[in-house]
């Protein structure tokens, strides 16, 4: 038989009156709520508690070393979880390296960041599908070689080639269909900032925004830094001659890289007319070119989002994008170049020194 609604607020009202019977309820529901409050509170500080902390978490599961003895036990246990998830996606990588060519190879930084972003606070991230995963940051083609057989004969063999991704925003609707995930901006941003702190030493939250890039940084002739002051500190290959990252072949570099978090707002570096501003799939992702008269132009690119467009008249130090990893690139930077008469040259002779 139904009990009648205010039967049940009457008992309810009765039992809670009671000391005893309140401690007794409190203790039951709380066991029933612990877990639930320490997931919680993990991941509460994981999105507003230390960076510190945060970033220690990632340097553990990416370098290795003794987890301090102050750790909370369930983040021992994602710290291991992700180390053990690491090293078969090491085993993996390594696997798919070998059937790479010209030089090629999967950056480890850059698949172990988004796996640790997609997955550190699981309770078992090391079940995943690790090779599924691996493979949506490659491609597979068939080829065929010719083979020398010991009596001298030539014969044809086809070979399975691995050809890495470079444009991430391919690599994460690989996922999304092979996974059966839905990436937000939220992680993507979060992967980004693991691989910055892990590639560059350069710690920074989801937002994108370093000290110093909040206002522009203007020289006494009037060039602007695209990144604010301290650009002299951000930057990871100069102008010239270099080892191509994803080749490791030498190779000329027409700019210059400045390591920063994806979100980073891109200022014009001279008063002049925006002339692209566009996506280029095979090198520069999003980017934005400037003329500035006088056979000066200068180029933003692998930018996240463009803020510019085609014809718009912008003055020295005019957010026109904002940093990211887009098109053939490794990492969250900005690739800087300086064009005089339609000729690369080295930004240093131009950008304001700190």
């Amino acid at each position: 038989m139904a009990i009648p609604a205010a039967a049940l607020a009457k008992a309810a009202a009765a039992a809670l009156s009671d000391e005893e019977t309140r401690k007794r309820l409190g203790w039951i529901v709380a066991a029933i709520l612990s877990p639930l409050i320490l997931t919680l509170a993990f991941f509460c500080s994981l999105l507003s508690g230390s960076v510190d902390h945060n970033n220690s978490a990632v340097l553990l599961c990416f370098r290795g070393g003794e987890i301090p003895a102050s750790t909370p036990a369930e983040y021992v246990a994602y710290i291991e979880e992700m180390r053990d998830s690491f090293q078969l996606l090491d085993e993996l990588i390594s696997t798919v390296n070998e059937m790479t060519e010209d030089g090629e190879s999967l950056d480890e930084i850059r698949v172990k960041a988004v796996f640790y972003a997609l997955y550190f606070g699981e309770n078992a991230p090391s079940r995943r599908a690790h090779r599924q995963f691996v493979d949506c940051f490659v491609t597979y083609e068939e080829r065929t070689r010719t083979v020398t057989g010991e009596d001298g004969t030539d014969t044809e063999e086809s070979y399975t080639v691995a050809i890495p991704i470079t444009d991430m925003a391919e690599v994460y609707r690989n996922i999304e269909s092979a996974l059966r995930l839905e990436i937000t901006e939220e992680q993507t941003g979060n992967a980004d900032s693991v691989y910055n702190l892990v590639r560059y030493g350069v710690a920074a939250g989801t937002d994108g925004w370093i000290p110093g890039a909040d206002v522009p940084f203007i020289g006494a002739d009037g060039f602007c830094s695209p990144i604010g002051a301290g650009w002299e500190s951000r930057v990871t290959s100069e102008f010239g001659n270099r080892i191509d990252p994803i080749t490791h072949k030498p190779k000329g570099h027409s700019g210059m890289d400045l390591a920063v978090p994806t979100g980073t707002p891109i200022r014009a570096a001279l008063p002049g007319t925006v002339t692209v501003s566009r996506y280029n799939a095979g090198g520069y992702g999003y980017y934005v070119m400037i003329d500035h008269g006088n056979g000066l132009s200068t180029l933003y690119g692998h930018c996240s989002k463009l803020l510019a467009r085609v014809g718009q008249t912008v003055e020295a130090g005019d957010i026109v994008a904002l940093s990211g990893n887009t098109g053939r690139s490794t990492g969250p930077h900005l690739h800087f170049e300086v064009r005089v008469n339609g000729e690369r040259t080295d930004p240093r002779y131009y950008l304001p020194t700190s």
